[in-house]
């Protein structure tokens, strides 16, 4: 996940969008837009000016932009990246692809001259795009939601937790999940994501104290199983995960 050091060397390549006319502002992802803002709001207020200066501020970064306006601020979650013209500030993160894919960027700002700046996550996944993604799937519902050329940046700890708050055994087949139980794991993925992002990282989950093989479920007590899903091992209740 990105931390001081990566959102560090963001904020250097961001100073290559600095002095460049906004033409386009293109924000896909409502949720990812955050304290009641929306994507028309946010063109609004940045298309016509330009960014005057990067500056850091823990692990978020701000751009101040020309005649007064706004400052913009960019988080980057656990698995978010900036590039600039194409050019990624950081090559590699640990629970994110490096994969060149239009489709998870969650912000693009463009520039009068062609180049561009967008916020990249390969996480950032809908309700339609995970009914998708799992289909009618039979392999373990662990296995697809790990499957990086489905859904790139969900790591063995991060699934495990997700799966736990939802309530989901990792062991049953992918497809098969009514439209409260997809939108139950749906939920679960983002609250855990923000979460443990919050915390610090994949290690912060509730279940991770209990991922021993005496491990028991921090919420009913029931000894937890450990299974090897989709060539990880796994830790989950036989109580509530169902």
């Amino acid at each position: 996940m990105p931390e001081l050091i990566e959102v560090e060397a963001y904020r250097r390549l961001a100073e290559q969008a600095l002095e460049r006319k906004i033409t386009e502002v293109i924000a896909p992802d409502a949720w990812w837009l955050k304290g009641g803002l929306s994507a028309d709001v946010l063109s609004d207020a940045l298309v016509g000016r330009h960014f005057l200066a990067a500056r850091r501020t823990g692990k978020r970064i701000m751009l101040d932009t020309s005649d007064h306006g706004p400052v913009l601020g960019l988080r980057f979650g656990m698995t978010g990246r900036l590039l600039v013209d194409g050019a990624a500030g950081v090559e590699k993160l640990e629970y994110s692809s490096n994969r060149d894919v239009e489709a998870w960027d969650r912000l693009v700002v463009r520039f009068a001259d062609g180049g561009d700046l967008r916020v990249r996550d390969a996480v950032g996944l809908g309700l339609a795009g995970l009914r998708k993604v799992l289909g009618e799937s039979r392999v373990a519902l662990k296995a697809r939601l790990m499957d990086q050329s489905k859904i790139a940046g969900l790591g063995n700890l991060i699934v495990d937790e997700a799966l736990f708050q939802a309530g989901l055994d990792p062991a049953r087949p992918a497809g098969g999940l009514d439209d409260a139980a997809l939108k139950r794991l749906h939920q679960a993925i983002r609250k855990t994501l923000t979460n443990l992002t919050k915390r610090g990282g994949s290690h912060t989950g509730a279940l991770q104290p209990a991922r021993h093989r005496d491990g028991v479920c921090p919420l009913d007590g029931a000894p937890l199983l450990r299974r090897t899903i989709g060539g990880r091992t796994t830790y989950s209740c036989p109580v509530h995960q169902r």
